[in-house]
């Protein structure tokens, strides 16, 4: 029997055997995801990127097979949850949606962010644009802008203005607003945009730059009032409310809402992310269910993300000079 032939050919079964078992275990450890993904968002529940989210995490599950959980981390106007993303394993199971306030704005409000927003993340895909609103108490006695300019000319200082924290958009909003108008507000920062909508109901405060996500229910059940819309044109949750920029020629503003990822995420992680958020985002009731809190799909790529990152950051580095914007 000529041993050296029977031996080969076992060799051989064997070699394909490990091989073939390697390139099953590889595979298995290249699926993604294999386990639950974590979506930041760096401000308080029930403001607008609150509700993306929560919108989108849940077709997100459904079409990974996984459970997307959504995770609250607010504080510093988002840099605090901001900047714990940025220093996540970068495996995409630790994602970040964000406003863009947090993402371009917050560089130039903050010393120190914790973060770089260019090089700190890897872009996925935008997910949403949200309305924006100048919402008052029902007894206030202004009705439109027009009215509260005057109202705010004939008493500086006297009116106060509720936002969801020092640096947020909303913050922002109205510091835009009082430069434009040459008005004077006081401005009451709070922990989060339900907070400040809540007090504005309860007359505590009179105003407040609010998102529909977080004051349309108010508003739908008239416990508070629109006093203009912040986006360039009206929004389809509210037909009849004017803009802003129909009183203030030029004024208006169209928050926007990304998906990032840590540096050094896969490409092909990130690539899986954008098409699956692209895909959530063309479905009926993401649409539907964005619409009825006043927001619209934004879908893009990563590519669109990253310009958009990077022209805001110039566009709102002037913003914040002309307004003269601080942090209390």
């Amino acid at each position: 029997m000529n041993r050296s032939n029977t031996y080969l050919p076992l060799t051989r079964r064997a070699l394909a055997g490990w091989l073939g078992a390697s390139a099953l275990g590889l595979q298995a450890q290249e699926r993604f995801p294999s386990k639950p993904i974590t979506v930041v968002v760096p401000q308080a529940a029930g403001g607008a990127n609150d509700a993306i989210a929560r919108v989108v995490a849940q077709k997100l599950s459904e079409q990974l097979g996984q459970t997307v959980l959504v995770d609250n981390r607010p504080g510093a106007g988002g840099n605090v949850g901001t900047a714990a993303t940025a220093r996540a394993k970068p495996d995409g199971y630790t994602l970040l949606l964000t406003a863009d306030s947090a993402q371009v704005i917050n560089p130039w409000l903050y010393k120190n962010t914790g973060f770089d927003p260019v090089k700190d993340f890897e872009p996925i895909a935008p997910v949403a644009t949200a309305g924006y609103v100048l919402v008052a108490n029902p007894s206030f006695p202004a009705r439109n802008l027009a009215e509260l300019i005057a109202l705010a000319k004939a008493s500086p200082g006297k009116y106060a203005i509720a936002s969801a924290g020092n640096g947020t958009l909303n913050h922002l909003i109205g510091e835009m607003l009082q430069k434009a108008a040459g008005i004077d507000l006081q401005h009451i920062p709070y922990k989060g945009s339900a907070a400040a909508a809540t007090d504005v109901v309860g007359g505590q405060v009179p105003l407040s730059v609010q998102s529909l996500p977080s004051s349309i229910a108010f508003i739908k059940t008239g416990k508070l009032k629109v006093i203009g819309v912040v986006n360039p044109k009206r929004i389809a949750a509210l037909p009849d409310s004017p803009t802003m920029g129909e009183t203030l020629k030029g004024f208006g503003q169209t928050p926007w809402y990304g998906l990032f990822a840590p540096a050094g995420t896969p490409a092909a992680i990130v690539n899986q992310l954008q098409q699956e958020v692209g895909k959530a985002l063309e479905q009926k009731e993401v649409i539907e269910r964005l619409a009825a809190v006043g927001c619209e799909p934004f879908k893009g790529s990563a590519t669109q993300l990253a310009e958009l990152v990077r022209d805001d950051l110039q566009r709102w580095q002037k913003v914040v000079k002309d307004t003269g914007a601080t942090l209390d």
